[in-house]
This record gives structure tokens, C-alpha cells and sequence, in this order.
């Protein structure tokens, strides 16, 4: 077992970087893809629901605010434990990355049960404040009550799973989430239509769905296959531990948090501006940038772990070689991809609601809305990279320059000057900015960066 394993493992270091790209990133990229299903089909059912479509599909897209912000506290694990594992197994010591993940499994635990008390007690009020209103309310609060129930589920199976990609096992990383999401396409139209449960049902069923993916990915970290396990005696949470990956988790941490109060702040400024056909319009955009954003993650998600052990392994030629496959990948599938959103946004639309009138008002401002994302697939490609080195500060200044300074404050003053159309501006608006200036910080500090006085602070 020993041998099986480190033969896994050391293959980052010496397979052809083609081959190892594709055995790693490709499971990667289906159980990304398959993982937003959960809510895209989601949305799909309940736009198209008889009579009422539209509202129940704004209502639902309200919660987003809220869901978003749940999977942020398992992005801290997934996206800052996971790398940090995977250096320390580069560097030989694996009873250091058996206690990040210990570590990891306790901290997810205190958040889920955190959240799901908060988020009870103050549900109503939050989901007005989020850009509900008396249409849509109901629908928001039928969905979010169930959801919750879940939380820990959401926090355990996205959360984790990245420690299984990092022992080079990307397609049993894949099973965990492919189970979730079939479960949840066959559920979804038993409970909304079947059992006419309408969004309730679409929450029951991702509960269970996230239930199952869970389950999977606890019996493996805890099975014999797995090569990093959870253990009971490395899960008494440790001040060194927690601090190495909050340094490294809390970039991506605020990348999906600020993506809560970005759709917060877009959801009021639309609904005080235009109204709920606004908000039901920015849901299907969301969704729309949700499954083109799922690939280049998946593909992030299983390079990331192949750049943090070359760099844990000091073999810095090689790492190279790799940053250049990650950045210019998600800068050529970026670029395809809203290319296709901006010429047919009608079709793209059309998948989730019949509501003519919403139809074309997203078919109007999705092209305005996208236009940033033709060149943010360098930022998607750079701060992958950051991470993947250990560079926690960088990546933490991007993610809060895109969102929090320029985004955010645009959204805010835009309007004020434009009317509803100054809020779908900001988003391309500061997609490019922060582009450029991220692929300006790369070019001035990677040499520096790939040294072993650099790989030396990272603890």
C-alpha cells in the first residue's frame, strides 16, 4: 500500500506534464461541471414551473446570497488546507498533512453548525434585505428552510474532497460528486412535479443529494485507499495549523464570501432600480457564468495540487511549465465561451424560463453584463497559481481589488448616474481592471517566487 502510494504521488514529479494534466484535471473538470448541476437543474425545473416560473425562480435566486456564502467557509478547506497538504506531501512529511486534514474536518464541523443556527434565526429579514420582495419571499424562504438542514453536508462534501485529488485520485474525487448530482436529477422532478412540492422538493432533493456526496467522501478519507486519513488524534484543533491555512484559505475564502454580498448589492440595487424581472434576469446570468466558470475550476482544482508538490519538490522548471498550461488554458476557454453568451443570449435564456418578457430583457443585458469575462480567464488562470505556490497575500489582494474595491463601489455609485443599466456595467467594468493589474502582479513576482528562500517561509 505504501508503495502504491507513493508511486501515486511521485508521478507529479516525473509523468509527462500532457498526460498528467489530463489524468488529473479531466475528473476534475466532470465533477465540476456536475457539481453546479445541483443548482442549474434546480433552476431549470422551478423557472418552468406552471404559472408561477418566474417568481419562484427569483425567489430561488435570492437564496443564492445565502448558499454562496455556506460553501465559502469549505472553500477555506478546499482551496487553503488542501494546497497546503499537498506541499508538506512533496516535501516528505505526511503526519504534518494528516493533521491539516484532522484539522480541516473539525473546523467544518464548527461552521456548519454555526451557520445553520444563524441563518434560521435571521432568514426573513436577510432575504428581504437580499433583494426579495413580497412576490418572491415565500419561495425564498421555502427553499432556504430545507437547505439548511443540509449545511453540514455542503460544508463536508465540498470541503474534503479536495484531499482527495491531492493524493492523485482525481476520479475518485469525480465518484463523490457524480453520486450527489445523479441523485439529484433524478430526485428533482419526483419531488417538484411527483410529489408537487414544488421549490420545496428542489431543496429536499439536493439535501440528500450533497447527503450522499458526503457520505462518499467520508468513507474514503476514512477507508483503506485513502493515503492521507482522517484520525482522531489529529483532529484536536492546533493554533499553527489553523493559522497556515486560514493564511492560504482566506483568499479563496473571500473570493466566494464577496461573491454573497456581491449578489446581494447587484439583487437590491436591480430590485430598487428595475424590479423582479431585473433579478430574475441577473439568476440566469449567474447561473450562465456558474456553469462556464465549473470547467476552468475543475481544471484549476486538479493542477493545483501537481504545482504546490513540484514546488514542495523544488522543481521549479517544472512548475513553470505547468503555470503556463494553467494560464493559458483558462484564458482560452474564458474567451470562447462568453463570446457564445454575448451572440446568443436569447438561447441561453431559454433554458431557464418560458417568461417571454424575461427572455428578452436577458438577451438585452447579458451581452453587457459578460463582456469583462473575454479577458478575466488570465485572473482565473493567475490566482490558482498564487495559491498553488503558497502566496497567500497576492491572492488575497486580487480577490478583494475585484470585488470589494472595485465591483462593489461601482455597483453602488454607477446606478445613481445610468439607472439599472449602471449595475450590469459594473461587472465588466471591473473584470478588466482587476485582470490587468493581477497579470502585472504575476509577471513582477514570480521569478522571486520560485526560489527556495521563498519555499522556505511556508510553514
Amino acid at each position: 500500500m505504501a508503495a502504491a502510494t507513493m508511486t501515486r504521488e511521485e508521478r507529479m514529479a516525473t509523468e509527462s506534464i500532457g498526460k498528467l494534466m489530463a489524468s488529473m484535471t479531466l475528473p476534475a473538470i466532470l465533477a465540476q461541471i456536475i457539481n453546479i448541476l445541483y443548482s442549474i437543474i434546480d433552476r431549470v425545473y422551478i423557472g418552468h414551473m406552471d404559472g408561477v416560473g418566474a417568481n419562484a425562480l427569483t425567489g430561488v435566486g435570492v437564496t443564492f446570497c445565502i448558499t454562496v456564502f455556506i460553501s465559502a467557509f469549505s472553500a477555506f478547506i478546499s482551496n487553503g488546507a488542501a494546497p497546503l497538504a499537498a506541499i508538506w506531501l512533496g516535501k516528505g512529511d505526511r503526519e504534518r498533512a494528516e493533521k491539516i486534514l484532522g484539522n480541516s474536518v473539525s473546523f467544518l464541523f464548527i461552521c456548519a453548525v454555526a451557520l445553520m443556527a444563524f441563518f434560521y434565526a435571521f432568514q426573513k429579514p436577510l432575504l428581504y434585505m437580499f433583494g426579495a420582495s413580497d412576490a418572491t419571499i415565500g419561495y425564498a424562504m421555502d427553499y432556504l428552510s430545507i437547505y439548511l438542514v443540509g449545511t453540514l453536508f455542503v460544508e463536508l462534501a465540498l470541503g474534503l474532497n479536495a484531499f482527495i485529488i491531492c493524493q492523485s485520485q482525481p476520479r475518485t474525487a469525480m465518484l463523490s460528486v457524480l453520486i450527489g448530482a445523479v441523485a439529484n436529477i433524478i430526485l428533482d422532478p419526483i419531488f417538484i412535479f411527483g410529489f408537487h412540492m414544488g421549490v420545496k422538493g428542489a431543496a429536499v432533493a439536493t439535501v440528500i443529494s450533497q447527503g450522499l456526496s458526503a457520505a462518499w467522501v467520508l468513507a474514503f478519507l476514512l477507508g483503506r485507499k485513502s493515503s492521507l486519513k482522517i484520525r482522531r488524534n489529529c483532529m484536536r484543533l492546533e493554533g499553527g495549523i489553523l493559522k497556515s491555512v486560514f493564511s492560504l484559505g482566506i483568499s479563496p475564502f473571500i473570493m466566494h464570501a464577496t461573491e454573497s454580498f456581491i449578489s446581494i448589492v447587484l439583487n437590491h440595487g436591480l430590485q430598487a432600480y428595475g424590479g423582479d424581472m431585473h433579478v430574475g434576469s441577473l439568476t440566469i446570468m449567474q447561473s450562465i457564468m456558474q456553469l462556464f466558470s465549473a470547467p476552468i475550476n475543475g481544471f484549476t482544482q486538479g493542477m493545483t495540487p501537481i504545482v504546490s508538490y513540484n514546488y514542495g519538490a523544488q522543481n521549479f522548471t517544472r512548475v513553470k511549465k505547468l503555470y503556463r498550461w494553467m494560464i493559458g488554458m483558462c484564458f482560452g476557454f474564458r474567451l470562447l465561451t462568453t463570446a457564445t453568451s454575448m451572440v446568443f443570449p436569447r438561447f441561453y435564456a431559454g433554458f431557464f424560463t418560458e417568461e417571454a418578457e424575461l427572455v428578452m430583457l436577458t438577451g438585452r443585458v447579458m451581452p453587457v453584463f459578460m463582456a469583462g469575462m473575454l479577458v478575466f480567464g488570465l485572473q482565473n488562470g493567475i490566482q490558482p497559481t498564487f495559491l498553488a505556490l503558497g502566496q497567500a497575500k497576492i491572492s488575497l489582494f486580487i480577490a478583494v481589488l475585484r470585488k470589494i474595491i472595485l465591483l462593489i463601489p461601482l455597483a453602488i455609485i454607477l446606478p445613481r448616474f445610468m439607472g439599472v443599466m449602471g449595475v450590469y456595467y459594473a461587472e465588466p467594468i471591473s473584470d478588466v481592471l482587476s485582470a490587468t493589474i493581477a497579470t502585472v502582479l504575476f509577471v513582477v513576482n514570480i521569478r522571486k517566487i520560485l526560489s527556495k528562500e521563498a519555499l522556505e517561509k511556508i510553514r
